[in-house]
């Protein structure tokens, strides 16, 4: 990949294309670096991984189907699913919202707080090319990251 601002055999790279170059490298890798945790979070917990994301995403408060889907990059009907099978197993409730009582929103329960809890147990060490990094490397990603707006 080239460096900013460096050039390929066409000339300078634009910004634009260089964001989506990373973009695209950085999702693939963290993507493929965590396969093997996915399949032991789901070894672990005995729910799809699709029932793991809806569970994260009520970590912090309760939402609607809606929101729900949103958050999860999935549609209203697949949310709707994965709230029922997880409402069957007791890790979610559905209750009337606080702030408008015709709506309904998801919260987490107790016993869904416990399956994040396995799944935030599970043994994620980092890959290679991050505990190879520099001290330098390292903060820079840190800054980047941890500045970057609208993180769940």
């Amino acid at each position: 990949m080239p460096e900013p601002g460096a050039a390929d055999e066409h000339g300078p790279v634009p910004h634009d294309e260089l964001v989506a170059q990373v973009w695209r490298e950085l999702t693939s890798f963290v993507t493929d670096s965590r396969d093997a945790w996915r399949r032991t979070v789901v070894a672990e917990t005995g729910l799809p991984f699709s029932r793991i994301r809806v569970l994260k995403r009520l970590r912090n408060g309760p939402l609607t189907i809606t929101e729900i889907a949103h958050a999860a990059t999935i549609d209203a009907p697949a949310a709707s699913v994965a709230v029922s099978d997880l409402e069957s197993a007791g890790y979610v409730v559905r209750e009337p919202s606080s702030s408008d009582r015709r709506r309904k929103e998801v919260r987490i329960t107790d016993a869904g707080r416990e399956v994040l809890q396995t799944v935030w147990d599970v043994d994620d060490p980092a890959p290679d090319v991050l505990t190879t990094a520099s001290t330098v490397e390292l903060e820079l990603l840190h800054t980047m990251f941890t500045r970057s707006p609208g993180r769940a």
